[in-house]
């Protein structure tokens, strides 16, 4: 990794966070109200369907299959997550797959950086000064890499995170009466703290969901499915659950295990603009089955 690319990761895990810290002086002084938040909570439902739904189920593993300009419109809206660019994020995440919690996993809280927080550090923020957007293209995602209407919106990326960042501020601007109170309101809100909510959710499954939680499929990595992680990370923390079926797109399998990704999937498909939707059998799911459920620790 060169020193301008970790200089732009540790940018995009710092400038975040301060926001978060601008937005409690906010609280304090009241300076927040339902626009505000309604800024934030579209911002943030828009850019993590594009990572959950776009960047991951789609691109990645192809769980579904639509028409190329929503293809397109999904990782544009996975690059207004801040998370790197489409090549960088599938790459990054196929090669996870491929060497799951063994050497050459990017992310795995259990290899090469210790045990205990040491590793839950690495695979939650850490890797980011080390080993992401090191995947090779041509080796990981040469489908998008041989695209070249993809590869432009991965070269793009930098114009993404400027996008992700005004659109909050003029939606800020418009919705409070033309105003540079309401403009620096929804740069805050909308951007800064979105982009972290965001940020951190995605990383917790990386290590959160490798680390704590339970499994009940027998499979060799650590992965888990983390409960309390399912509303916020849409479905995402059935992480044990994705290990097992790499290509299901519906990551909770069990009626009570929402996610909001698949019922998204689901609507595109009852529409006519998803097709091809991966769905396991039960029988396959019980044949996978551990004898007796575990809890990962």
């Amino acid at each position: 990794m060169s020193r301008a690319e970790r200089y732009a990761n540790l940018a995009g895990v710092v400038v975040p966070f301060a926001g978060v810290l601008i937005a409690i002086v906010l609280l304090w002084n009241s300076w927040v109200d339902g626009i505000d938040l309604a800024v934030l909570a579209v911002m943030y439902l828009a850019t993590a369907v594009g990572v959950t739904v776009g960047f991951h189920r789609l691109l990645t593993h192809r769980s579904f299959a639509v028409d190329p300009w929503l293809e397109r419109t999904f990782a544009r809206l996975g690059q207004l997550s801040v998370e790197g660019s489409v090549l960088d994020w599938v790459a990054d995440h196929r090669k996870h797959h491929a060497h799951t919690d063994v050497e050459g996993d990017p992310h795995s809280p259990h290899v090469g950086h210790g045990s205990g927080f040491s590793g839950l550090w690495h695979a939650h923020t850490g890797w980011l000064m080390e080993t992401q957007g090191q995947a090779d293209w041509k080796k990981y995602c040469r489908d998008l890499y041989e695209d070249p209407k993809m590869k432009a919106i991965g070269r793009r990326f930098p114009w993404y995170v400027l996008a992700s960042l005004l659109i909050p501020t003029a939606l800020g601007f418009v919705l409070h009466g033309f105003t540079w109170q309401g403009a620096v309101r929804g740069y805050v809100w909308g951007g800064l703290v979105r982009i972290f909510l965001v940020h951190h959710v995605t990383w917790s499954v990386n290590s959160v969901c490798h680390y704590f939680g339970s499994r009940r499929f027998d499979i060799e990595d650590r992965s888990t499915n983390v409960f309390w992680l399912a509303l916020p990370s849409l479905g995402e923390s059935w992480h044990h659950n994705h290990h097992a079926f790499p290509r299901s797109a519906k990551h909770g399998l069990k009626r009570w295990e929402i996610d909001l990704s698949a019922m998204i999937i689901g609507g595109l498909a009852r529409v006519g603009l998803a097709r091809d939707v991966v769905v396991i059998p039960p029988e396959r799911q019980e044949a996978k089955a551990m004898k007796r459920e575990k809890v990962a620790v």
